[in-house]
């Protein structure tokens, strides 16, 4: 075996790799006589088939397991030989014009060009001598009682009307109802004491609508069709009658955010509602701060390293980037100075983007591989049921693909280990903070990284 190199062109490099026949041959009879053994074939007593015969009949076949697996030394022999630490797999080209037939017949050099992309040799930069602004903020009176507002719209009260007040839009009517196809009722089509929130949008398209105008006692029929998209087949696409009795309108009123309303949405009261709204937006407010902590921290190291890149990879940011804005383009959801740029601008800002990426990564991972940064399973599986509850009723699978996709769960642990080693470094970099109004600490920006 013969291992060349041919080219060196920053951190790519090229070799040239030759196996000659006579030690393909050579490896073809060792394996035959390897095998022979345990073959047992039509007309030959176990153990004695010839090797020529063996080599008449499978011996194409065994020599085509023979070259990948030759070709996995060759492409060691290369790295070891040079010194490489690959960045990304090694990737065996072969000449279209040869005669891959006479390869595996024993008749010709297996011969192939490998391409490699190096690792680059760095020394990362002393973070302690690193100084960066963490803007923080501290829960207001106005943010929480703005919280608490939310929450008491979305726990709304109603309160009875009178019995002759007509039913409006916004208002839940209490009603019983039987619902009928062709004059017959139908599975899951009845209900009792049932509230409908007029306007809510919670039942068949024109059903609350119909309820505008009824008061407490009155008797009605709705008419309306479902959907043709509609859930249950049976039903989907057919007009149906509901008969209605009504029992109550209530109106909403103006919630009062008080102890009986915390007791309400099961709180002991006021203070406890109000002790965990507050905590819930102190988290935000320090995810945020943690987060700008973490720009500030990336933007020292970009400044503080420079050093080739892997071009291979960074042709794979650069590509999941464009097909990202691609996407958002498509959406329609491009900003107003991305939308202003053509493309070649927009490749060029984007490519220093995936360069910037890259550069980081390295560096995180050269510092988190030298300081023994690791990640425990428990914290795996932490992330994997987070991820698994963003698809409710789908757990199970979602759980199941990672755990039968390598690459998947790879890229579930490459942002635990990024964050434990920037929550490292940030517990060395001289860190100075700034206190900034809330709105101010949750404005976006490009926090691309």
């Amino acid at each position: 075996m013969q291992v060349t190199e041919t080219k060196s062109e920053g951190l790519s490099r090229t070799f040239t790799v030759t196996v000659p026949a006579e030690e393909l041959s050579r490896k073809l009879d060792e394996r035959i006589e390897e095998i022979r053994p345990q073959m047992r074939l039509k007309g030959f007593r176990p153990g004695k088939v010839p090797a020529s015969h063996v080599r008449r009949m499978f011996g194409k076949s065994i020599m085509g397991e023979l070259i990948e697996k030759v070709v996995g030394e060759a492409n060691q022999k290369a790295l070891e030989d040079a010194n490489i630490r690959p960045a990304s797999e090694p990737h065996p080209h072969f000449n279209q014009n040869d005669d891959m037939e006479k390869v595996l017949s024993g008749e010709a050099d297996l011969s192939y060009e490998l391409h490699v992309d190096a690792m680059p040799e760095f020394e990362p930069a002393d973070v302690s001598a690193m100084s960066i602004e963490r803007p923080v903020s501290k829960v207001d009176d106005a943010a929480l009682n703005e919280a608490l507002e939310r929450i008491a719209a979305q726990n709304k009260q109603f309160e009875a009307r009178g019995k002759t007040a007509k039913a409006r839009d916004g208002d839940v009517v209490v009603i019983d109802f039987v619902g009928k196809i062709d004059g017959e009722p139908f599975e899951g089509g009845s209900a009792e004491d049932s509230s409908v929130e007029i306007g809510g949008g919670r039942f068949i398209p024109g059903f609350e609508e119909q309820l505008v105008g009824v008061k407490a006692g009155q008797e009605t029929e709705i008419q309306v069709t479902f959907p043709e998209e509609y859930g249950a087949a049976h039903l989907a696409g057919k007009p149906a009658v509901f008969e209605v009795k009504v029992k109550e309108v209530r109106a909403p009123k103006e919630p009062t955010v008080d102890d009986e309303f915390a007791k309400g949405i099961g709180f002991e009261d006021l203070d406890k509602l109000k002790e965990l709204v507050s905590a819930q937006l102190q988290n935000e407010l320090d995810n945020a701060s943690r987060l700008k902590a973490k720009r500030a921290l990336l933007d020292r190291l970009d400044e503080a390293h420079s050093f080739d890149l892997p071009p291979k990879m960074v042709d794979a940011e650069f590509a999941q980037i464009w097909q990202q804005f691609q996407q958002e383009k498509e959406a329609g959801n491009v900003s107003e100075e991305d939308a202003g740029k053509d493309e070649d601008t927009l490749k060029d800002e984007y490519r220093r983007i995936a360069e910037r990426r890259v550069r980081l990564g390295l560096v995180l991972a050269e510092i988190g591989q030298s300081e023994g940064v690791t990640i425990k399973e428990e914290e795996v599986q932490q992330a994997l049921i987070a991820e698994a509850r963003k698809f409710p009723g789908q757990e199970r699978q979602v759980i199941e693909f990672f755990q039968k996709n390598p690459n998947a769960l790879a890229q579930l642990r490459a942002p635990i280990y990024e964050d434990k080693v920037v929550d490292l470094l940030l517990s060395r970099v001289e860190v100075t903070e700034k206190e900034v109004d809330r709105e101010t600490l949750l404005a976006e920006d490009d926090l691309s990284f």
